[in-house]
């Protein structure tokens, strides 16, 4: 048997050294693991090269360690509601690789299936295919680092010639996920939207560090319901089920409206 249990966030984070790359999970606020970034910022780790649909808001999430300027690059979906993540993007303080959503799952997934690259439609005929997005800029406000120009072929979909640019699949030193409930063995269970990023990052990492909710002995999770096997998380640890969790952006009706 596999006890994958550590006591705490602190000690299952306590070996991810500066300059390190993490996949993250979470879309938006949703999902994300709260806990462990926050024992990240608190170790003092820098340099961070992170790969995650978002980076969270000015305060929650990967914000907090943007803010704390602790990440060199990201490789996100969108920029979101985190205006610090666009002022240090377009002042030249961040690195940032712009990839389409499919893509970016996609790439994750493969990175943890060892698969090294792939061929989609996404992006063919635009600056993702093409190259020149901008991945830091000057202080001036010129391109310091753009995108290189991708391999693009083509292949005879159902009788016709299609273009598709070629995506290498992404891995990273750690993964750091949220899970609602896990077991020793590092088998996960997701909670509806929280099922977002958080499988294809804990595919992605060598090393997956899962906070769970709720932590079960082996034999108490569903085999048909398990969402993530444990053959792709290393460490788990327990949270417990009141762990602070944030909406993005609340919306409600106004009465009698």
């Amino acid at each position: 048997m596999i006890d994958k249990h550590w006591e705490s966030a602190e000690a299952a984070v306590s070996d991810i050294e500066d300059g390190a790359s993490l996949a993250v999970g979470g879309f938006g606020l949703s999902g994300n693991p709260i806990a462990l970034i926050e024992a990240l910022l608190a170790q003092g780790t820098t340099d961070l090269s992170i790969v995650s649909n978002n980076c969270g808001v000015d305060d929650w999430g990967l914000g907090v360690l943007l803010g704390a300027r602790r990440i060199r690059k990201m490789t996100s979906s969108y920029v979101g509601e985190n205006k610090e993540f666009e002022r240090q993007f377009l002042s030249g303080e961040l690195e940032l690789e712009l990839t389409p959503q499919g893509t970016l799952a996609e790439k994750l997934r493969a990175g943890g299936s060892g698969i090294a690259a792939f061929f989609t439609q996404t992006g063919v005929g635009t600056q993702v295919a093409e190259g020149g997005l901008p991945r830091r800029y000057n202080v001036d406000g010129t391109i310091a680092v753009a995108s290189p120009a991708k391999d693009v072929r083509t292949f005879e979909v159902d009788g016709e010639p299609r273009e598709f640019v070629l995506e290498e699949a992404i891995t990273t030193d750690f993964a750091l996920v949220h899970a609602a409930r896990g077991d020793r063995h590092g088998n996960l269970v997701f909670n509806k939207a929280a099922r977002n990023f958080n499988p294809l990052a804990a595919m992605a990492g060598r090393v997956c560090i899962a906070q769970v909710e709720q932590l079960v002995e082996p034999g108490e999770l569903d085999p048909d319901g398990i969402h993530l096997p444990g053959v792709f998380v290393h460490r788990v640890v327990e949270v417990g089920s009141d762990i602070p969790k944030r909406i993005e952006r609340r919306t409600v009706a106004v009465e009698g409206a």
